[in-house]
């Protein structure tokens, strides 16, 4: 890997990235790491640090949610309704589990994509230190019409899955963050990830900073601890881990795998396609977990063919995507 080495580098150094990569190809691992994980106190990035993955926690949400149908407690056609009760009565009675898992539902999204704005926009209605439980995600959820009826088209819906955590965690009866501890990361052996408060981060959690210079951190941007639809920290070697477990069977069976890595929707106007919790290269077999947010930066790219593995974890909000860039094309 070392002509690929020197790219990495390259791109490193001129973007300023700080962040890990990893890449795990023919029974060979590569990883390393740059810039600072806390600038300042000058703690630089490891390859064990932690990260945020932003996004990539839906494809933990979409197995905690497999997990719960593969043992009876919920179908792909429950209703939202059936678990919501009374609460954010402007989601359409009709939405089922399965459309909210494939960003088919129509209902209304607190953070619309479509909506041009700045990643490291201010977007939560109520102080980010009240958001630490998936019940109190209501507030934010709540007051937006739907969009189109379920089943309708793909249109990228946030909200979509921190409706699918209260779902998860009403139905179990088990809280959410823990839920999702049980059901993927334990039996994945996941060690290094969680949902850490961010007031509160942990051993080896990366800070995260809006921009690749200055120190103004992503501390008043995002819910102090996450919900269905990203919060989760992780490492390199655990995102490794997560999908080696995945097609291993280890999370949900092999067959319910393949009922979320196969396309449900076409997104081209994302370049893609979209399964169940996890985008699909718009041509290949390829599966892939992508985060975007302030101070968040993470792709991760699954060929489950070979069982190769590239993923980049950043702590800025842009970092990740000119690293992934300089080797993206080399035969993936």
């Amino acid at each position: 890997m070392g002509g690929l080495q020197e790219r990495i580098d390259r791109a490193a150094s001129e973007h300023g990235f700080s962040g890990v990569v990893r890449i795990d190809r023919g029974g060979e691992a590569f990883a390393t790491a740059f810039g600072l994980a806390h600038r300042g106190y000058r703690v630089p990035n490891a390859v064990d640090t932690r990260f945020g993955l932003a996004s990539g926690t839906k494809g933990f949400t979409a197995l905690t949610i497999m997990g719960l149908v593969e043992d009876g407690t919920l179908t792909l056609e429950t209703t939202a309704r059936s678990i919501l009760g009374d609460d954010l009565p402007l989601i359409d009675d009709r939405v089922t589990v399965e459309q909210l898992l494939a960003h088919r539902s129509g209902i209304g999204d607190y953070f619309d994509e479509e909506i041009d704005r700045p990643i490291t926009a201010h977007v939560l209605p109520v102080p980010v230190h009240e958001l630490e439980t998936i019940e109190s995600h209501l507030r934010v959820l709540d007051g937006f019409p739907s969009k189109f009826a379920p089943g309708e088209r793909f249109s990228y819906c946030n909200g979509g899955y921190v409706v699918l955590a209260l779902i998860a965690e009403r139905s179990s009866g088990v809280p959410f963050h823990d839920l999702v501890v049980r059901r993927v990361c334990e039996p994945a052996g996941l060690a290094d990830t969680a949902f850490p408060r961010s007031d509160e981060p942990g051993e080896r959690v990366a800070t995260g900073y809006l921009d690749e210079v200055g120190d103004r951190t992503n501390v008043l941007h995002l819910a102090v601890r996450g919900a269905g639809d990203g919060g989760i920290v992780s490492t390199g070697g655990d995102v490794r881990g997560l999908w080696t477990a995945l097609f291993d069977g280890r999370i949900v069976p092999v067959e319910r795998v393949s009922e979320m890595i196969r396309p449900h929707s076409d997104a081209p106007e994302h370049e893609r396609r979209y399964g169940l919790g996890f985008w699909l290269h718009p041509t290949r077999d390829l599966v892939m977990l992508t985060g975007y947010d302030a101070g968040v930066s993470f792709r991760s790219v699954h060929d489950p063919a070979d069982g190769a593995t590239y993923t980049v974890l950043s702590n800025t909000s842009e970092g990740a995507w000119s690293v992934a860039e300089a080797f993206e094309p080399l035969d993936w």
